[in-house]
Parts: structure tokens; sequence; C-alpha cells
């Protein structure tokens, strides 16, 4: 043991295990700001994949679906505002358009056989698929860690210590029920 915890007393002791449990509970709530802070990066990786892969998917189509440029404009639009994102929710409102507007350039591409038969169009099909799970993932992870760091601001005695510093719940990256279905990718 030593020596200086004996001169500390009860008191002094007493004082030290708070301070411990003080700075315990606080970076524990900094490594899990951290890790919900780690998994949105991963999530805005691969959304920038998918914003990457979409203007390839549109010139792949218009070669072939020239008349369907209001289907096209849209998956635009839409791509650009998920850009534009600038929140969590701001975000899951984006995506949940932008899946809607992919699913209608599906759609369109359904009517077209030789574009469906294009190696293009069917390797960047494999591609949106492979990234789509892979966002699916990230946004499990993401919603995993911000479910334990929420918990964690909201629970005693670390709600206390979490508002003296500032630590602020997080959003959870939610789609609506009708975006919850997969990107159809597949003819």
């Amino acid at each position: 043991m030593p020596l200086w915890i004996p001169c500390l007393g009860a008191v002094g002791l007493g004082l030290l295990v708070i301070v411990a449990a003080v700075i315990g509970i606080y970076n524990r709530l900094v490594t899990l700001r951290n890790r919900v802070d780690n998994a949105w990066s991963q999530i805005d990786v691969q959304l920038r994949r998918r914003y990457d892969l979409i203007p390839n998917l549109i010139e792949t189509v218009k070669g072939y679906a020239t008349h369907e440029r209001e289907t096209l404009e849209s998956v635009v639009k839409a791509r650009q505002m998920a850009m534009d994102a600038g929140s969590v929710k701001e975000q899951g409102a984006a995506e949940n358009m932008l899946s809607s507007t992919l699913r209608s350039l599906f759609a369109v591409a359904e009517a077209y056989p030789d574009l469906k038969a294009n190696q293009n169009f069917m390797m960047l099909q494999e591609e949106l698929a492979g990234t789509e799970s892979k966002i699916a993932y990230a946004r499990q992870f993401y919603n995993d860690s911000v479910m334990s760091y929420n918990t964690s601001t909201q629970t005693f005695p670390n709600n206390i210590l979490a508002g003296m510093f500032g630590f602020t719940l997080r959003d959870y990256f939610e789609i609506e029920e009708a975006a919850k279905e997969p990107v159809k990718v597949q003819f």
C-alpha cells in the first residue's frame, strides 16, 4: 500500500473514490460518443460509395431509356439531397427518398431487355446490392452504438455528469417502413 493512503483518512479516501468514479464515468461517455461518431463515419463512407455509383447507373440507363428523363432527374435530385443532408434525421429522410427513386429507376429498367442484359448495368447492379448490404450493416452498428451511448447518458449517476459536460442524446438513423425493403436490383 502506498505511504500516502494512510495520511488521507476516511474523508480523503472517500473523496479519492468519488474522483476516480467521476473520471471513469466521463471516460466511458467519451468512449461511447467516439464510437457513435466512428459508426456514423462508416455509414458516411458507404453512402458516398452509393452516391458515386448512381451517376454511372444513370448514364447506363440513359443510353437505353432516353424518354424516361423524369425518372432519371428524380434520382439525380434525390442523390443531391442525400449528399447535402446535414443531420442524421435529414440524412434518413433523404436516403428514404433516394431509395424510392432508385426503385423507380429499376422499375423503368424492367421495360428494356437490352439494358437488363448490359454487362455494365449488371456490374453496377451487383455493386449497388453489395453497397446496400454494407449500408444496412453500418446502420445497425451505428444504431447499436447510439443505443449504448444514449443509455449511458440517461442512467444515474452518468446522467448528472453527462449534463454537466454537455453529452447530449444522439438520433438513430431510421428509415420509414416503405424503405425497409431492400432496393430491388435483381431482374
